[in-house]
């Protein structure tokens, strides 16, 4: 496993595993296996409705505390101050943990410049270790910025080959973030997949496309966490360490002519403020 160096100090793994739309009972099925098969960062939300199985799963592994790295994230309706407060108790009581590695905002919405107050008070409480923004673009992270005594440590956003994010990153650089990439392997995008420079590359070094793709991620500094329920292919992704793409490659990879895959809107869309029960959780 590869580590990076947060601003604050902090390291994070760059390799996780991360339990987007999976259910309780897929979650309490397949994360121990993910632990088993190496996976030390475990990626989950309050609005994933997963996290008492995350906990579950986590304590049915066997996987000492120390050696796992837990993120979460919160939901725009917790943002003000005081609810932000009770809402990172909750959380960590959901997920049966003393504290968070790392948690996140989780959209970029609402009174969130009010929460990072909240948030900053849990770094010195020992209740969460490092603190980011998930999704939030320049403007909105210069107004945490503005405010911060505890800056953010990683900004999570959307990112693969066809969406690298460098305009944002470059921007942004002076921060030292350490970025995360969701849907890193563009959500199964199979234009992005079949590219020639792909498929040449998998056969030059005898990996296959989604390797050349995570291995771009690993020496571009990202944290991605590939989503899947295959054992066979929580094993594939995590084989990559055993290689390099050459300057020239990575060159290669980086000038593919990017395209928006989703926007994060401006304004909150309807379905931010939707219900919220994060106690309704098997």
């Amino acid at each position: 496993m590869q580590y990076l160096t947060m601003n604050d100090g902090n390291k994070i793994p760059q390799l996780g595993y991360g339990v987007f739309q999976m259910s309780s009972a897929d979650v309490e099925k397949h994360l121990p296996e993910a632990i088993a098969a190496g996976y030390t960062h475990i990626d989950t939300a309050n609005a994933y409705y997963n996290e008492v199985a995350v906990g579950k799963a986590i304590k049915a592994s066997g996987a000492k505390r120390e050696d796992l790295f837990v993120t979460s994230k919160l939901f725009p309706q917790d943002y003000p101050y005081q609810k932000c407060k009770a809402a990172i108790d909750a959380t960590l009581e959901r997920l049966d943990l003393d504290y968070l590695d790392l948690l996140l905002f989780h959209q970029p919405y609402g009174e969130y410049v009010d929460g990072w107050r909240a948030m900053e008070e849990a770094v010195c409480e020992g209740k969460v270790r490092s603190i980011g923004l998930s999704n939030f673009n320049e403007h909105k992270i210069r107004q945490i910025l503005d405010v911060a005594t505890i800056k953010p440590a990683v900004i999570q956003v959307q990112m693969n080959p066809r969406w690298n994010q460098h305009p944002l990153k470059a921007a942004l650089a002076d921060e030292h973030f350490v970025w995360e990439g969701w849907y890193p392997l563009g959500h199964g995008d199979k234009a992005l997949l079949s590219l020639p420079v792909f498929k040449e590359l998998a056969q030059k070094h005898g990996k296959s496309v989604p390797q050349i793709i995570l291995r771009w991620h690993m020496q571009e500094g990202n944290v991605v966490f590939p989503k899947t329920t295959n054992p066979a292919h929580m094993a594939s992704n995590a084989d990559i360490f055993d290689f390099e793409l050459t300057d020239d490659e990575m060159a290669r990879i980086n000038a593919i002519p990017q395209r928006t895959y989703y926007s994060v809107p401006e304004e909150a869309p309807a379905w931010v403020w939707g219900p919220n029960d994060y106690s309704k959780q098997a």
